[in-house]
């Protein structure tokens, strides 16, 4: 079975922004969306593989036996647009996403080109139902906050 390449590094956040982010715009946008995260989870950033900032964790199991170990929010700040991994697939989360602003979407995967694309309260619903349903379903450290 394949590993999981999205595993906590210990590489300092900020120096990964500082270096990665390829302008201001997205510099800036990453360290708000830390500190909108970070209030939101109760959780510090930590990066998740090389271009992950993810706060708190829980632990995952398919049917098909893969299992492992995710940040329950995140983001990264891709060249081409954020990474936002924020969505459960609820009946709450798809009625929030259609007020979630500018942004595509892959199966559990949003893509925002700049915070300013998006309302930020709809976000912050969008992460609070996320906590929930994954607190709900599976092995997560958001049950001690």
């Amino acid at each position: 079975m394949a590993k999981t390449k999205t595993n906590y590094t210990g590489a300092d956040v900020a120096d990964f922004i500082n270096s990665y982010a390829d302008s201001e715009q997205k510099k800036a946008d990453s360290f708000r969306l830390i500190e909108l995260m970070q209030e939101w989870s109760g959780f510090e950033p930590k990066m998740w593989g090389p271009s992950i900032i993810g706060f708190g964790n829980y632990h995952y199991k398919y049917a098909s036996g893969h299992e492992g170990d995710a940040p329950v929010l995140g983001f990264s700040p891709r060249k081409a647009a954020f990474s936002l991994y924020v969505y459960s697939e609820t009946e709450k989360s798809k009625t929030l996403i259609a007020n979630l602003g500018k942004f595509k979407m892959s199966k559990a995967c949003i893509y925002v080109k700049k915070l300013s694309d998006i309302d930020t309260s709809v976000l912050k619903e969008m992460c609070m139902e996320s906590i929930q349903y994954i607190n709900e379903h599976h092995e997560c450290a958001c049950r001690e906050n």
